[in-house]
């Protein structure tokens, strides 16, 4: 063997060594994948009876269309684009059981409540508005009209949500009627060509009285965020007849200055008596897209041992929690059969609606009061971002919806459920005197949410689950604010927050369904304060201190407890049992709202009675199935007359002890807008919620028995039993990603056939 064979042998075997080594070390700090299965051992099993509060699958919103649509003495079109002279079936949604049915079948081996629909028809031809009780399902044989027996009144054809169908021929309207008969002003003022337009924005309610539809519609930049680029022009139009050809132009402002009809503004224009408004391209301060290019991840989170909740369908388990959900499309999230420790706490806890109103001097806002769930609050709830929206490794749920659609659509990851640390303990104390321990819980809840893009404005709504027992409904708002042109007197309404761009003051009210069921559907209202009184010292009878004292009472009727946001209300309100804990206390649960609303408006103003539950902080009522919802449909379009008045709930006045009791809980705030909501209105600080806690009703705090406890005492500190931090790195793994998709695009709507 030559020298030179030996050298390169000897180099070989040198470079398998070295290659050998760093292969070992690369593999050996290499981390096993963290399991998929859960470690932790569910008690009970998934309820299949809460199957009865899903929402309706893609089958049964096309069982039910098809159904109706083959009635033919309803004349009815299930084409989207239906005209509003014609009969449209504009929503099909689950009909919710009755309670006591729900019940019966829940607790108490009764049939199962049989399975219906509502359908919604605006009959164009006729004039008026049906609500139809489609049953049974699956396989629908028979339809009920119960317009009258749920309002008490037929529904005028002018309540009707402004459908795909009338927006096309809206804009259809604008062009002909406004856009090109104004060609040289819009050219001239905004830049406005057949390859460059503006886009509207409208002003609710449409009129000051029962029976209009007249609409204001503000105008601004065909930009992304185009809601904080007005441009100066606004347009009145009437279309209160179903027949299009016999709406019209009602008035104009253009920079301020109000004009009869089109060929008033053009005739001024053209004479030079007007402040004309002169076109200059800006850049886009709307837009979202990153200024800074991204330079790495923020924190993510993962499950190590697998996720300690399990989804079926559409229930829910969570350590010692149980829950079944829906989305409705009108009024949003909302949770049914809500299970403590086996114990039913909450029969249901829903959003009911969203209302805004709006100061401005400009007519496109000076009136605005928007109701969302006449609009449709879960019907705008798109697909969620992975990673941004929720967590990257939450769960997420598709969910279906039927409305002014002409067949369902499937809105992708709609839903998300995770479980997170909230960043601080749930409890700790450190003690320092006389013994020395550490004890302390992660603060660790499950999230149920859901985001919905309604308009400018996006509202994240949660459901919070806690190891302590308590609930959280909570709401944040995000998105563009809504703006008008700044001409003079406008900022006594709102800040400039942009070139000509006014921020208006508006308030946000959110209101709450939660019908708590605390042992039983037998309970009772009861208040909690405190008050200082002037006190005699017992070991110094001649020396007295204030010294506060708890001040209880019992409320007997609604309209005792109907808390009014313009009084002084007890600060601790509870539903009670008369069942009592180890200690001799009535068992209960507290309803703490969090809220920092504006006023509420006037009850002088017609409009005020169809938002008449945002009087109140907190209303209970009896439990009716009549009372299902606090708001409607119709709510904005006919509020001068609304379908549902809520005060009406309350004018009865009936006895609320040992009865069946819902609270009615309205939070939110007032939003003066600022420039630091350029581009977009950030959640910190604008939010709103109420907690219900358990108050008395358990014998002590039931998160002391948490697996998530941690306990250290002096010599125990790397000790793992009473302390998992201890050996997390024992319990280290990398996270399983999914794939990054989006299809949130999928459900937006179209407005030409």
């Amino acid at each position: 063997m030559t020298s030179l064979v030996k050298w390169i042998l000897i180099l070989f075997g040198l470079i398998s060594v070295i290659a050998n080594i760093v292969i070992v070390c690369l593999y050996s700090g290499r981390l096993p994948k963290c399991s998929s299965k859960p470690h932790h051992v569910f008690k009970g099993r998934h309820n299949e009876r809460s199957a009865m509060f899903a929402d309706l699958s893609a089958e049964e919103y096309l069982q039910v269309r098809d159904y109706m649509s083959n009635q033919k003495d309803l004349n009815i079109s299930v084409n989207a684009f239906t005209k509003p002279s014609g009969n449209f079936l504009f929503l099909i949604d689950l009909l919710l059981p009755m309670k006591a049915d729900a019940l019966g079948y829940l607790d108490n081996n009764k049939p199962k409540p049989v399975r219906e629909a509502t359908a919604v028809v605006f009959y164009g031809t006729l004039g008026y508005i049906k609500e139809y009780v489609v049953g049974p399902l699956p396989n629908p044989i028979y339809h009920r009209d119960v317009t009258v027996k749920r309002y008490k009144e037929e529904l005028p054809i002018n309540a009707r949500t402004v459908t795909i169908g009338e927006y096309a021929l809206i804009f259809k309207f604008i062009n002909e009627e406004v856009f090109t008969k104004l060609g040289k002003i819009v050219k001239e003022s905004f830049d406005v060509s057949k390859e460059k337009t503006l886009n509207g924005f409208e002003g609710m309610p449409r009129g000051v009285k029962s029976g209009e539809r007249q609409t204001w519609i503000s105008f601004f930049r065909d930009l992304s965020g185009m809601y904080i680029h007005p441009v100066g022009l606004e347009v009145l139009i009437n279309h209160e007849s179903t027949n299009a050809s016999l709406w019209s132009v009602k008035r104009l402002l253009y920079n301020g200055q109000y004009f009869d009809s089109v060929e008033d503004l053009i005739k001024q224009y053209d004479a030079g008596t007007v402040t004309k408004i002169v076109y200059k391209p800006v850049q886009n301060y709307a837009s979202l897209k990153p200024r800074s290019k991204p330079t790495g991840l923020s924190p993510q989170q993962f499950y190590a041992q697998g996720k300690r909740f399990s989804v079926k369908n559409n229930h829910v388990m969570y350590l010692e929690w149980s829950f079944a959900f829906g989305l409705s499309s009108l009024t949003g999230m909302r949770v049914f059969d809500i299970r403590f420790k086996g114990e039913r706490i909450v029969y249901e806890l829903s959003v009911q609606e969203a209302m805004s109103v709006y100061g401005s001097i400009t007519p496109g806002m000076i009136l605005t009061k928007f109701l969302d769930s006449s609009i449709g609050i879960g019907r705008f709830a798109h697909e969620l971002v992975r990673g941004v929206d929720c967590p990257y490794a939450a769960t997420y749920i598709d969910t279906f919806r039927y409305i002014d659609v002409s067949a369902p659509h499937r809105f992708r990851n709609s839903i998300c459920i995770f479980e997170h640390n909230t960043g601080r303990p749930l409890r700790r104390h450190f003690s320092d005197f006389f013994s020395n321990s550490y004890g302390g819980m992660v603060n660790s809840a499950l999230v149920f949410r859901t985001i919905t893009a309604i308009g400018n404005y996006d509202y994240l709504w949660d459901f919070i689950f806690y190891q302590s027992g308590s609930v959280e409904a909570k709401v944040h708002a995000t998105g563009y604010i809504s703006s008008s042109f700044n001409v003079d007197g406008n900022l006594k309404y709102g800040h400039q927050v942009a070139e000509n761009t006014i921020g208006n003051i508006h308030t946000h009210f959110i209101n709450f369904k939660v019908d708590l069921d605390v042992l039983g559907v037998e309970n009772v209202f009861q208040t909690k304060d405190m008050k200082f009184m002037n006190v005699s010292l017992p070991w110094m009878p001649e020396h007295y201190a204030m010294v506060p004292q708890l001040v209880e009472a019992q409320l007997k009727t609604e309209k005792e407890a109907a808390l009014r946001y313009d009084t002084k209300t007890p600060r601790y309100l509870h539903i009670a049992s008369n069942r009592t804990n180890r200690w001799g206390h009535q068992r209960s649960y507290r309803l703490q709202v969090v809220s920092f609303t504006g006023d509420s408006l006037p009850e002088t103003e017609p409009e005020e009675k169809s938002m008449s539950w945002a009087r109140y902080k907190v209303a209970i009522t009896k439990h009716k199935d009549s009372e299902q919802t606090s708001s409607s449909l119709y709510s904005q379009n006919n509020m001068w007359t609304p379908a549902v008045d809520f005060s009406k709930y309350i004018e009865d006045d009936e006895n609320i002890e040992n009865q069946d009791l819902v609270a009615w809980v309205t939070t939110g705030f007032l939003h003066i807008p600022h420039a630091e909501d350029i581009p977009n209105t950030v959640t910190v600080g604008n939010g709103g919620g109420v907690i219900l806690r358990p108050h008395n009703y358990f014998d002590e705090d039931p998160s002391i028995h948490s697996p998530d406890g941690v306990y250290i005492s002096p010599g125990s500190e790397g000790n793992c039993e009473n302390n998992k931090m201890a050996c997390l790195t024992e319990d280290s793994c990398t996270p399983i990603i999914e794939p990054f998709t989006y299809n949130g695009f999928e459900g937006t709507m179209k407005f030409e056939e």
